[in-house]
């Protein structure tokens, strides 16, 4: 079975077609390379022990993907190829509208017209935006999304729903997933963010390695423990392995399914005991200071997961430690002489 992998050459992307090779399905990439760089497709080679189909193509670009589709015959399709910065998406929400959902209208268009039905979409759980109650499960409701970025989520699940409601053959799983952390544990992939990371596990990271001069931890007054943001912090092998088991359960699925699954471990994290399991983890002290609330961050959100464990069979089976330390690990092989004084 060939899946064409968008953003395959991402922090999630990657780790998705090493885990779909494992499983014995083709996996072939496209991606721009706006935000990754060619470095990941030789890892996953390392990886996996031989060169990996890519083609550099923007998913907006219509004339491009029908020429893929027309030369390579396409089984599945798991879509990653989106702008994914809230802040970023606060300050610039035209681009996230025109590259996010733009990007999903373009791919379900050109699937329907060569006869492609299975798609995995890359959903978050932004689209909630806020909870009133926790842990999340698929029945809360989506509230209004705290930033353009989740907006984009939430109009691309619409639109793929509807999508499959009118047209027959169709199937689409929606996969609402936490916060990513974490790299392959060979350290031949991992996250690669271009100029200053917008996720905070690399810029902490980058702290530790002596690449920035501090982390700043946004916001100690939010009504949590202590005061800091709460997450579900899901390590991306495990949430790589999710999308494995989403595409096994479309092939099976009866024509003009649909369903979304939480993605997650369940259990919820503060900043500071990241930051404090990191510390233990890598045996760095880390510079770091609290700071103000930022744009577009909800307060605290964490995962009900009983429903992807029961459907799909699948559980997250490394933790918070297991994330940071992959997460070291990758870093100092990105940056493995950081400078004098840096700790």
């Amino acid at each position: 079975m060939k899946v064409l992998v968008t953003g395959g050459a991402g922090f999630i992307g990657s780790h998705t077609v090493v885990e779909l090779h494992n499983a014995g399905f083709e996996p072939i990439i496209i991606d721009n390379f706006s935000n990754s760089k060619h470095s990941a497709v030789e890892g996953i080679e390392k990886i996996i022990g031989q060169p990996v189909k890519y083609f550099e193509i923007d998913c907006n670009d219509a004339e491009a993907l029908r020429q893929f589709f027309k030369n390579e015959k396409i089984d599945g399709v798991i879509h990653f190829a989106a702008s994914k910065a809230v802040g970023e998406s606060v300050e610039n929400p035209l681009k996230y509208y025109e590259n996010n959902i733009g990007s999903t209208v373009l791919l379900l268009k050109i699937m329907r017209e060569f006869g492609v039905n299975n798609f995995v979409f890359s959903s978050s759980c932004t689209v909630y935006g806020q909870p009133d109650k926790l842990p999340v499960t698929e029945q809360t409701p989506r509230q209004p999304a705290a930033s353009p970025y989740g907006n984009t989520k939430q109009i691309c699940e619409d639109i793929i729903s509807d999508c499959v409601t009118a047209n027959y053959g169709l199937k689409a799983i929606a996969l609402r997933y936490f916060n990513p952390i974490g790299a392959h544990p060979t350290a031949n992939i991992g996250e690669l963010p271009i100029g200053i990371p917008s996720n905070l596990v690399p810029y902490l990271t980058q702290a530790a390695a002596g690449l920035r001069s501090k982390l700043t931890v946004f916001g100690d007054d939010y009504n949590t423990p202590d005061g800091t943001c709460i997450r579900d912090f899901i390590h991306v092998v495990d949430l790589a392995k999710a999308h494995v088991k989403a595409l096994q359960k479309l092939e099976k699925a009866s024509a003009n399914y649909y369903d979304f699954f939480n993605v997650g471990t369940g259990h919820g994290a503060t900043v500071l005991e990241l930051i404090n399991t990191f510390e233990a983890v890598s045996g760095v002290k880390l510079n770091y200071e609290l700071g103000p609330r930022r744009a577009g961050d909800i307060e605290q959100i964490f995962a009900q997961v009983d429903k992807v464990n029961n459907e799909m069979g699948w559980k997250a089976e490394l933790d918070l430690a297991d994330g940071l330390r992959d997460a070291w690990r990758w870093q100092q092989k990105l940056a493995p002489h950081p400078p004098k004084g840096a700790f």
